[in-house]
C-alpha cells in the first residue's frame, strides 16, 4: 500500500502539535508538595496521594501535584511550615508541634487523654481551628488540619505501671507532650519522627511516643518489644498536623482552579487524613503482634493513675497560654464540645 508522504508528514505535524498542546494544558499549574515521611508511609500513601489525584482529576489535568517525600527538596521537618509560607515549596504536610509555641490555640488538642479515634477527632479539630484559631494560620492557605489516633508508649523495657517510666528517656513529639512526659516522671527528648528509629537503635532514647500508625514507617516493632496502651477510648496524647499551601501560589490561580483547591479543603479532607490514621493504627498493631512483641493495655485503675499524674499539664498549659492572652479553660470547653458532637467522649 502506497503512503502519501505529504499527508503522513502533515499528520505527524498535527499529532506533535496536539501533543505539545496537551502537555501545555496539563502543565498549567505545577504544585510542589513536600513532607517528611517516605512515600509508603500511611499519610503519604493513603491520604496525600488520593488528595493529589482528586485535585488533578477535578482540575481536568490543569493542576499537577508533584510529591516530594522524605524532605527531598531539602530542609528539615521543623522547617516545613515556613517552607510553604515563604514559597520554597507550594504545599506541605507537617506536625504543628515541630514549631513549639507557634500554634498555642491548637495545642488544646494535644492535652493528655483528650482524643481517641483520629477521624472524628480530626473533624472536631478542623471545626475548632475554623472557629477559633484561624489567626494562627495567617499568611498561608489552610487546606486542613487533623490528629492521629490514641497515643501510646513503645519501649525497650516493659512499662506496666507509672513508676516504670521514671527517669526513662522518652521521645516526645511536641512541647505539650514533653510537658506531659516530665509530669509523668520521664526524661523527655524532643525529635521529629524520622529520627526515632536511629535514636532508639543507638540508645539515645529508651522509648518513644508515637501512635500505632507510625510504627511501620520507622520499623519500631523491630527495635523495641514493648508497647503500652490505656483502657478507654482516649489515648495518652495526640499530635496535631496541618496541610498548608503557599498563599501566593493559591492567589495566582484562576478562579476555577481556586474552586478546585477550595473544594479539596476543610472538614472532608481532615476526615480523609484522620481515617487514614485510624486504618494505619490497625496495621501497626498487627505488625507488633506478628513480631511477637508484648502489647499491654493498662487496666482502668492504672490508667486513672496516669490520668491523675498528667492532670498538672492542663494547669501548666492554662498558665502559659494566659500569658499570650488565651483563655485556656474556655478553649478546652470549646474543644470538648466539638469532640462530643463528633462522638469522641
Amino acid at each position: 500500500m502506497m503512503i502519501d508522504r505529504k499527508a503522513f508528514l502533515g499528520a505527524l505535524s498535527v499529532a506533535a502539535t496536539m501533543s505539545v498542546w496537551s502537555a501545555a494544558q496539563a502543565a498549567d499549574v505545577t504544585l510542589r508538595f513536600q513532607q517528611f515521611l517516605p512515600p509508603q508511609a500511611t499519610i503519604p500513601a493513603k491520604a496525600i496521594v488520593p488528595w493529589a489525584q482528586k485535585v488533578e482529576r477535578e482540575s481536568g489535568g490543569r493542576i499537577k501535584v508533584q510529591l516530594f517525600p522524605s524532605m527531598q527538596l531539602g530542609g528539615k521537618p521543623p522547617e516545613l511550615y515556613d517552607q510553604a509560607k515563604d514559597g520554597v515549596v507550594d504545599l506541605v504536610w507537617t506536625v504543628l508541634g515541630y514549631t513549639p509555641g507557634r500554634f498555642p490555640k491548637t495545642e488544646v488538642f494535644e492535652l493528655p487523654f483528650s482524643t481517641g479515634l483520629a477521624e472524628p477527632a480530626s473533624r472536631a479539630f478542623q471545626q475548632y481551628v475554623e472557629k477559633y484559631a484561624m489567626d494562627e494560620f495567617k499568611g498561608v492557605k489552610l487546606i486542613a488540619v487533623h490528629v492521629h489516633g490514641p497515643g501510646l508508649i513503645h519501649s525497650k523495657d516493659p512499662v506496666n505501671k507509672l513508676e516504670d517510666l521514671k527517669g526513662m528517656k522518652v521521645r516526645g513529639g511536641s512541647r505539650v507532650i514533653n510537658m506531659m512526659l516530665e509530669q509523668l516522671g520521664a526524661t523527655p527528648v524532643g525529635m521529629p519522627v524520622p529520627a526515632v528509629g536511629e535514636a532508639l537503635s543507638k540508645g539515645v532514647i529508651s522509648a518513644t511516643t508515637i501512635p500505632w500508625e507510625v510504627v511501620p514507617a520507622v520499623k519500631v516493632q523491630q527495635i523495641v518489644k514493648n508497647h503500652t496502651g490505656f483502657t478507654g477510648s482516649k489515648g495518652l496524647y495526640t499530635q496535631t498536623f496541618a496541610v498548608v499551601m503557599n498563599q501566593a501560589a493559591y492567589d495566582k490561580l484562576p478562579a476555577d482552579l481556586k474552586k478546585v483547591i477550595d473544594s479539596n479543603s476543610g472538614i472532608a479532607v481532615a476526615a480523609l487524613f484522620g481515617a487514614a490514621m485510624d486504618a494505619g493504627d490497625k496495621v501497626g498493631l498487627s505488625l507488633a503482634q506478628k513480631a511477637g512483641n508484648k502489647v499491654v493495655t493498662l487496666d482502668a485503675a492504672e490508667t486513672q493513675r496516669w490520668q491523675r499524674a498528667a492532670a498538672g499539664v492542663r494547669a501548666q498549659w492554662y498558665k502559659e497560654v494566659a500569658a499570650k492572652g488565651i483563655d485556656g479553660p474556655k478553649r478546652v470547653a470549646e474543644a470538648e464540645a466539638l469532640l462530643a458532637k463528633q462522638g469522641v467522649k
